[in-house]
């Protein structure tokens, strides 16, 4: 274990050894050390609450499969304790049953409770009640808040024992996380920052739970926290104790997106070189943040305008579908790298700078026996060729990693990507079926007579009231006019920090305006105003709470301190944020439930053909049946505005197709050289941020399924559709030597081959072309090989193709099929 090294470990009674065997966690520099087993560990950020229970065995086995040795996961505060002190761990929040799943498929796991989590979600995780708490600070040095977290943490911690889930136990966790990137805003809190993190690592230590404790971004984490790196690239990155491991805890394999955003896509290729050079560099442990993102269903997106879908561009897609390359090109990786797992872990690490950035790592064990050694060129342009002499010669492309196994054979380079490129498509089972609509206005007669449930002479904070129990929040007051000259057309302006407004005046429509950035803005409209009363009723929106930055908790939210003002002739102005205001909280539709299939007394469906569109608070509902198969299923909501849908009652998310991305800023070809910023290789311009959202098979019936939707500014249903999600075109650009291995997902075949050739061709999938030249009979022996198979593969090599001698440049073949 050597000198540098922290041990964690608890005796079991002898009824939990029955069924397990406690593992002993320890590490030092080198390595993680697992029942003395020196381990270099692959990792994949999977959050439960954003699949669901049915999902979760088959995206932990394709995680398995891509070779990961461990799953982690957050723990939701929010979802669990809802209410102060009420729990809630069913169904997709059963963590317990998750990491259980994680042992029975043989992986590590990685228990991050946080608990304040970041990752989009809504509110950084923290529930809402803990924000209106008399006193309270959050994450600082307050004794409320630190009570609320020690009780929530505990909580978490005595369940995970309970079930003996901790290695220590015998379970699968091997590591667990406390706070969250505090490290990237402490300088905000000043001292109280500082005495707050001591306190978290203290009270983390005084859980006993036997695996060792991380503390991700933070550069002074105290003894015995381990601190490790969230980026793009942590190569360069050094824990603040020498005697640490260094771990990449989020390898933001992608990103996530913003309503109004194109896709952000991050290559396959500048991934690979990632985790390539992090481990070149003596990386222990590498986690894929996403490496299945997943859907924020119901109102759990964060941001603001954090998308519901949360695909990440990870290595598992949405749906639980392999995102090829990446998927494949990584598990590769991972095998290249484990070839070299016990000299690694052990070895006296050397490095020589060969010139033109391209550097030699050499890892020889102490007792002189196999090599295994790295090679990065980290020009972002020029490739480079290298002559190691004994250990033959090598050419590097630009802004990559090659792997060599003894240090003389080439077995990995993350700019040569071999596996199988999937493009996967949405399909309708029958294009000639139409949905038929009910629908049903949102019922406003009282808040456009100014009736709520709450008055306040001042403009109150939105979320402090709705405790986000709805992203809806009316306000009403009325105004007495006595001078129609000045104010018969008035323009009514409203400040606001909500995300967007509609107003009503006199029981007419005004209008509607939203935020482009979720920030403050102000709503303007021309306004008539009559002889004596006049009620305002204002919707303030919200569309995700903050969850990052510092003070990010006491952003403001709605119309908080306005001001609300009216503008009359000669600019004579009104200021109405004294007035007396009522409040009312959501929607009526959501208090009457609409969204379930019970009966709702009082409320009357429309089922007449001509349904309004264009309308704004539209409620809509339609029966449908669900697609045939396993495949997974979305509803395509295109000619929708913004809203929010529901599937046989449970929630699939906001929508907002209506906002369009802006026609710039993609390109066919993404070029992965050089460091990945998101606005790097962008996809989707010109079209909706999201118009496809997941509906999970749990959530359909076998005969009769409802759609209902909450349309708020108006749009039209017409073309709304239920498809599956399935393996279109599948290709690979193989190079000689390397393994070609074709798949359908889903039950498919490979059905035709569109296009097959070996020798030099060029392009890529869906527009190869052939070289300068190309063995004759190319297509046939890949056809003989793979139509009719649901997978295929062999080694790629001129003998298989019956081509004689050598030709000038690398050989290859490139395929493309159709499953």
């Amino acid at each position: 274990m050597g000198s540098s090294s922290w041990v964690g470990i608890i005796l079991l009674s002898l009824p939990a050894l029955r069924s397990c065997f406690a593992m002993e966690v320890t590490y030092d520099a080198n390595a993680l050390i697992i029942n003395g087993e020196r381990r270099l560990i692959f990792s994949g950020s999977v959050h439960y609450p954003r699949s669901t229970v049915e999902m979760w065995p088959d995206i932990i086995q394709k995680g398995k499969d891509g070779g990961l040795d461990a799953i982690e996961s957050y723990v939701f505060w929010d979802r669990h304790e809802p209410v102060r002190l009420e729990y809630d761990f069913s169904g997709n929040l059963d963590f317990i049953k998750f990491f259980k799943l994680v042992q029975e498929a043989g992986l590590y796991a990685i228990l991050r409770i946080g608990p304040y989590v970041c990752a989009e979600w809504n509110y950084g995780g923290f529930p809402l009640w803990l924000h209106n708490m008399p006193g309270i600070e959050l994450i600082t040095d307050n004794s409320i808040y630190k009570n609320e977290m020690q009780i929530f943490t505990t909580k978490i911690v005595d369940m995970v024992k309970e079930a003996n889930l901790f290695a220590s136990q015998g379970g699968p966790i091997i590591l667990a996380q406390i706070e969250n990137e505090y490290g990237n805003i402490m300088w905000g809190y000043g001292d109280s920052g500082k005495s707050y993190i001591k306190w978290c690592a203290q009270m983390a230590v005084a859980q006993n739970i036997g695996v060792p404790w991380i503390m991700c971004q933070q550069h002074d984490a105290p003894q015995p926290m381990i601190n490790t790196c969230n980026g793009y690239y942590c190569d360069n990155f050094q824990p603040n104790n020498p005697k640490s491991p260094k771990m990449f805890t989020e390898n933001w394999i992608g990103w996530f997106q913003k309503w109004g955003e194109r896709v952000p896509h991050r290559s396959a290729e500048d991934s690979a070189f990632s985790v390539a050079r992090f481990f070149q560099n003596g990386g222990v442990l590498n986690n894929y943040y996403m490496y299945h993102g997943g859907t924020n269903f119901g109102r759990t997106a964060g941001g603001p305008y954090i998308t519901t879908s949360y695909d990440y561009d990870a290595p598992l897609d949405e749906y639980g579908n392999l995102n090829q390359p990446k998927w494949g090109h990584l598990k590769q990786l991972h095998a290249a790298i484990k070839l070299g797992e016990n000299i690694l872990t052990n070895a006296t690490r050397s490095d020589k700078d060969l010139g033109n950035a391209v550097t030699h790592d050499k890892d020889t064990p102490k007792d002189g026996g196999a090599r295994f050694c790295f090679l990065s060129n980290t020009n972002s342009n020029a490739d480079s060729s290298v002559d190691l002499k004994h250990d033959g010669k090598y050419s590097i492309p630009a802004w990559s990693v090659t792997i060599l196994d003894g240090c003389n054979k080439e077995v990995f380079n993350t700019a040569k990507v071999n596996s199988q490129t999937t493009v996967m498509v949405k399909k309708i089972d029958d294009p000639s079926a139409k949905l038929t609509w009910a629908w049903a206005p949102e019922r406003k007669k009282d808040t456009l007579s100014g009736k709520g449930n709450l008055d306040a002479n001042q403009l109150l904070e939105q979320k402090e009231l709705t405790l986000d129990a709805s992203d809806y929040l009316w306000y009403m007051t009325n105004v007495d006019i006595n001078d129609t000259s000045i104010w018969s057309n008035a323009t009514l302006r409203v400040d606001t920090m909500g995300h967007t407004l509609h107003a009503n005046v006199n029981r007419r429509y005004a209008g509607y305006k939203f935020s482009q950035w979720g920030s403050k803005f102000t709503y303007e409209k021309q306004v008539s105003l009559k002889q004596g009363i006049n009620i305002i009723a204002l919707l303030s929106a919200t569309v995700g709470l903050p969850n990052y930055g510092t003070g990010f908790d006491k952003i403001k939210t709605g119309i908080a301190g306005g001001p609300v003002q009216l503008i009359g002739k000669n600019n004579v102005t009104m200021d109405l944020s004294t007035n007396l205001w009522s409040y009312k909280i959501g929607l009526n539709g959501e208090r009457k439930r609409l969204y379930d299939l019970q009966p709702h007394i009082g409320v009357s469906w429309h089922a007449n053909s001509s349904y309004p569109v264009s309308k704004p608070m539209t409620w809509y509902k339609a029966d449908f049946e669900a697609p045939y198969g396993t495949n997974p299923v979305v509803v395509d909501l295109q000619g929708l505005g913004k809203g929010h849908a529901w599937v046989n009652g449970y929630s699939i998310g906001r929508y907002w197709p209506s906002w369009i991305t802006a026609s710039n800023g993609c390109s066919h070809t993404c070029d992965y050289r050089g460091k990945y910023i998101t606005e790097k290789c962008n996809i989707n311009c010109g079209n909706p941020s999201q118009r496809w959202y997941h509906v999970p098979r749990s959530f359909l019936n076998k005969d009769k399924n409802t759609l209902v939707l909450f349309e708020e500014i108006g749009g039209n249903p017409q073309n709304v559709s239920f498809q599956i999600v399935t393996t279109g075109t599948v290709c690979a650009h193989v190079y000689e030597g390397a393994l070609l291995e074709l798949s359908c997902q889903g039950g498919q075949v490979i059905s035709q081959t569109e296009f097959a050739s070996f020798g030099n061709p060029k392009g890529k999938c869906g527009s190869f072309e052939q070289g300068s030249w190309e063995a004759i009979d190319s297509r046939s022996v890949v056809e003989a090989a793979c139509i009719g198979r649901s997978s295929c593969g062999f080694v790629v090599t001129k003998e298989a193709f019956s081509v004689a001698g050598s030709n000038n440049g690398p050989t290859r073949l490139a395929v493309q099929a159709t499953c």
